[in-house]
């Protein structure tokens, strides 16, 4: 996900606390009782979120339904997100076996969470979090030192495949734009009813290239570089926590 092409590097994220256009709106209920993590979402927890797409082409050529599909649902405890996503995805590739070279160019599943829904600019700050979760459960981001770090004690990541489809469960701990690198210090934010946070969810996929072949996300980019979401919080989708 992180291509530093010179077209990314210019982009410009909205001012702070603005959104572009045609964000979606999602809406998480709170679980009774939290979801299992273990890639087979037959908790009960599931069964009140509603589907979301994951089918926006933002880079890569057309692909078919046999290559690539996906959706995911969210629910929410005190403690923490938890992500429900269904993908198609015909090749699983994980080719980089240090977690943190070329993530984004292995499959992966990339969750974006902004704490506050406050937009802007979060490439190298923790105004938001880009998590890419790897075939092998960990989840990196950007740090503060501007090179890539291993965020997985932030989350739980489990997947299996079922009847042709992966089944990928994620819970995630909600951290506010400060959080420091390394702290013993850092403590999630709880949560609670009527909290709107930023949302975005999206898949990278690889089918045996150096390079992953498709980037498809749940929300439209209308101008700009399309895979910048690991820059502007502003492409983020609001979610609201309701019981």
């Amino acid at each position: 996900m992180v291509i530093l092409s010179a077209s990314c590097l210019a982009a410009e994220a909205p001012a702070e606390g603005t959104h572009y256009a045609q964000r979606t709106e999602y809406r998480a209920p709170r679980a009774a009782q939290a979801p299992v993590v273990d890639g087979v979402a037959d908790d009960g927890a599931w069964d009140k979120a509603a589907w979301q797409p994951i089918n926006v082409r933002w880079l890569g050529p057309e692909y078919t339904a046999d290559d690539f599909q996906g959706r995911f649902k969210v629910v929410w405890t005190e403690e923490r997100i938890y992500l429900l996503a269904e993908i198609v995805d015909d090749v699983l590739i994980d080719a980089h076996r240090d977690p943190l070279v070329q993530y984004w160019d292995d499959d992966c599943l990339e969750i974006f969470i902004d704490e506050d829904y406050s937009g802007g600019e979060h490439r190298f700050n923790h105004n938001a979090f880009a998590y890419h979760f790897s075939l092998d459960n960990r989840a990196i981001d950007l740090s503060t030192s501007e090179k890539p770090r291993d965020y997985s004690h932030h989350v739980e990541s489990q997947w299996r495949q079922h009847d042709g489809k992966v089944i990928w469960e994620v819970a995630i701990d909600i951290y506010a734009d400060d959080y420091v690198d390394g702290s013993p210090d850092n403590k999630p934010v709880r949560l609670e009813a009527g909290k709107v946070m930023g949302l975005m969810a999206a898949y990278c996929d690889n089918d045996g290239s150096e390079l992953r072949e498709n980037f498809i996300g749940s929300e439209v980019v209308l101008s700009g570089p399309t895979d910048r979401g690991y820059i502007d919080a502003g492409l983020f989708g609001s979610l609201t926590l309701v019981d």
